[in-house]
């Protein structure tokens, strides 16, 4: 659903403006409240409110009495904030997700099918330096090896 790399910037004001091709998306699909919240690899993590629903269903049923879980639990559903873009298509980032991103100002929206992802310009392009290297070799360990 979601596809593709944009250049984007956060306003003075703390918003950011969707991609038009991630607003006619949300559009087509009806999705009109998103959840914004920690991702991995320091970046935020954005699900429509029914992916967001299936997210949480799968976390619930992992055990609570086993640490990383909680860990997770909480740092992952205790950044979450529900989100609904404005007209223009703008959200507004809250200061401590863009703290735990290291957000400045330059961003890049990515599309990654069932959620965006939003990340400090530096931080994707030293990501995308570090892994499209080995983009075809880990293909084919997923491929050959699905988990």
């Amino acid at each position: 659903m979601f596809y593709g790399e944009y250049q984007h910037s956060i306003d003075r004001k703390g918003r950011l403006i969707l991609p038009s091709r991630f607003r006619d998306a949300a559009k087509t699909n009806f999705i009109e409240k998103f959840f914004l919240t920690r991702g991995l690899d320091k970046c935020l993590f954005m699900f429509s409110e029914e992916e967001w629903k299936a997210q949480e269903q799968r976390f619930k049923s992992v055990s609570f009495t086993v640490q990383e879980s909680r860990v997770f639990n909480r740092l992952y559903f205790s950044g979450a904030i529900d989100v609904i873009p404005d007209k223009q298509g703008r959200i507004l980032v809250p200061q401590y997700l863009k703290d735990y991103a290291e957000i400045k100002k330059d961003v890049f929206v990515v599309g990654v099918s069932n959620r965006v992802e939003i990340w400090d310009s530096g931080k994707w392009q030293e990501f995308c330096g570090t892994w499209k290297q080995s983009f075809e070799e880990i293909a084919g360990k997923l491929v050959d090896n699905p988990s």
